[in-house]
C-alpha cells in the first residue's frame, strides 16, 4: 500500500507558479493523462497547475534514468496501458523524479525551467483523451446508502437483498461506450413501461439520471485462474478517477429483471481525464468504517487487517448542475449533492480480490466503477433517483426550475478533493457531461 514520502510535503512548491495553491493539481498530485497539443499527436503528460508536462519531450531530453526512465517511457505514448503494466516501484521512482524536476527549490530547476517552452503546454489549449485503452469495465454496487435508498423505493420493508453484506455486488459493463469528460451525452432510446401504462413502448428515456462514482484503474493484472490475495490486491490498483455511470431509470426498470442492467447503462459512461495515482492519495487513506453491529464479518478471502486499517479513501465528492436556462442567464452551476468515499461498504482492494477470486484475469487498463456513493441525507445523495424519491418529489433549484430527472441541455459536473489537516489538498479535475436530445 502506498506510503507517505517527500512528495507529499506540504511545504513543497513548484516553479510552475500556477500549481501553487491550485485546487486540483499542485505539485503534491502529479496525475497522468493523455493529451494532444494543438497540431500534435496524443501523448502522455502530467498535470501541474494549469499546464501539462510533456513526458515524450522530457524523455527525449534525458531527464530520467533507471526505473524512473522505464516508467516515463511507458507513460509517454498514446495510452497509459504500458505505464499501468509496470510495477509500483518504477511508478514511485517516476513520481519522485517528477517532483524533483518541478520543485521550486529543486537542484535542477535552472536546467529544467530552461526547457519550459518545450516541456510545458497550457492545458486550456490541449485536447484530453481517455487515459487508457479500456479492455473491460466492471461496475460495482458498493455504496450501501445508495443501495438502501433505491431498495427502499421498491421494497420498503426489505431494501437490501440478503447477499449484499456478504459479497461485493457488481456487473460487467460496456467498455466501448466509456468516454472522457466533456461533450454531449445523447439521451438513449429504449423500451419503457411505467406502472401506469398497460404495454411497453419504445422511445427516449424519460427518467435520465447521473450516478456519482469513483473510477478505479487496474494496473498489473493476474493470470487466468489465479486469484489475487486480498493482502496484495492494493498493489494491482494504479489510480483513480471520477466516473458518471449515466442511467436511464425507466428503461432499467423494465429490462433489468432477471439479469440486471443492459441498455439503461451501456449508452454512455463518463470519466475524468486524469489518473490520480494511488501514491498521490496516500495522505487520504483511512480506516474502513466499522460495520454496524450485527453485520457479518467479511469472509477470509476479503479480510486483511492492513486493508481495514488503511484501505479506504477519504475523498470529498460534489455534484453540480447547470441547466440550459442557467447557461443563458450566465448563472454558475448549483451544487445539488455530494458525498465521501468513506461511505463505500467495500474497499477498492476488496473489489479487486473478489473480482479475481473465481479466476478472472484482470489486465492493465481495466476500469472499475465503485457504485453510486451516497451519504445518509438528501443533500449527500449521489443520484436524482434518491433525491427525488423516484421522481415523486421534484428537486427545487434556486432559480425556480425543478427536476424529477435530467432534461435536455442539463450539464452535470462532478468534482472531488482529498482534504486532510497537515497536507495539501489535491483534486481530480472535473467529470462533465451535457444531455443532448435523443436521436
Amino acid at each position: 500500500m502506498s506510503a507517505l514520502d517527500q512528495t507529499h510535503d506540504r511545504t513543497l512548491t513548484s516553479w510552475v507558479t500556477s500549481a501553487n495553491g491550485h485546487a486540483d493539481f499542485p505539485i503534491q498530485n502529479l496525475p497522468f493523462g493523455i493529451f494532444q497539443p494543438h497540431g500534435g499527436s496524443p501523448r502522455g503528460g502530467v498535470a501541474i497547475g494549469d499546464e501539462i508536462l510533456d513526458l515524450r519531450e522530457a524523455v527525449s531530453l534525458g531527464l530520467f534514468e533507471g526505473p524512473a526512465r522505464e516508467a516515463a517511457e511507458a507513460a509517454s505514448g498514446a495510452t497509459l496501458n504500458p505505464l499501468m503494466a509496470v510495477g509500483a516501484a518504477a511508478r514511485r521512482a517516476l513520481r519522485l523524479r517528477l517532483s524533483e524536476l518541478l520543485a521550486e527549490h529543486g537542484a535542477e530547476r535552472a536546467k529544467v525551467e530552461g526547457y519550459a517552452t518545450i516541456l510545458l503546454h497550457q492545458a486550456a489549449d490541449c485536447t484530453l483523451h481517455l487515459p487508457a485503452r479500456i479492455g473491460d469495465y466492471t461496475d460495482f454496487y458498493a455504496g450501501i446508502n445508495h443501495a438502501t435508498n433505491v431498495g427502499r423505493l421498491f421494497r420498503p420493508d426489505n431494501p437490501l437483498m440478503p447477499n449484499y453484506k456478504y459479497v461485493p455486488i457488481g456487473y460487467h459493463g460496456r467498455a466501448s461506450s466509456v468516454r472522457v469528460s466533456g461533450g454531449d451525452v445523447v439521451r438513449p432510446n429504449g423500451q419503457r413501461k411505467p406502472a401506469s401504462e398497460e404495454f411497453p413502448s419504445f422511445g427516449p428515456s424519460r427518467n435520465l439520471d447521473y450516478e456519482l462514482e469513483l473510477g478505479i484503474w487496474i494496473g498489473p493484472g493476474n493470470a487466468l485462474s489465479q486469484p489475487i490475495p486480498i493482502a496484495q490486491a492494493a498493489e494491482h490498483i494504479v489510480g483513480y478517477c471520477l466516473l458518471n455511470d449515466w442511467s436511464a431509470r425507466d428503461i432499467q426498470g423494465w429490462e433489468y429483471q432477471p439479469l440486471g442492467p443492459f441498455l439503461a447503462k451501456n449508452f454512455h459512461t463518463s470519466i475524468s481525464p486524469w489518473l490520480v495515482t494511488a501514491e498521490a492519495l496516500a495522505p487520504f487513506r483511512s480506516a474502513q468504517p466499522a460495520r454496524p453491529e450485527g453485520d457479518p464479518r467479511p469472509m477470509d478471502y476479503l479480510w486483511s487487517e492492513a486493508d481495514q486499517q488503511a484501505g479506504a479513501l477519504d475523498i470529498r465528492l460534489d455534484v453540480l448542475l447547470e441547466t440550459a436556462t442557467d447557461r443563458v442567464a450566465g448563472r454558475r452551476p448549483v451544487r445539488i449533492g455530494g458525498s465521501n468515499t468513506r461511505e463505500l461498504y467495500w474497499t477498492p482492494a476488496q473489489m479487486v480480490a473478489h473480482h479475481a477470486s473465481g479466476g478472472c484475469n484482470l489486465a492493465p487498463g481495466d476500469l472499475f466503477g465503485s457504485g453510486t456513493i451516497s451519504g445518509t441525507t438528501t443533500d449527500s445523495f449521489g443520484s436524482l433517483l434518491e433525491i427525488t424519491e423516484g421522481g415523486r418529489k421534484p428537486l427545487a433549484l434556486p432559480a425556480g426550475e425543478t427536476r424529477r430527472f435530467l432534461e435536455d441541455g442539463d450539464e452535470v459536473i462532478f468534482r472531488a478533493h482529498g482534504v486532510r489537516d497537515g497536507f495539501v489538498s489535491i483534486g481530480f479535475g472535473e467529470c462533465r457531461g451535457r444531455i443532448a436530445p435523443a436521436i
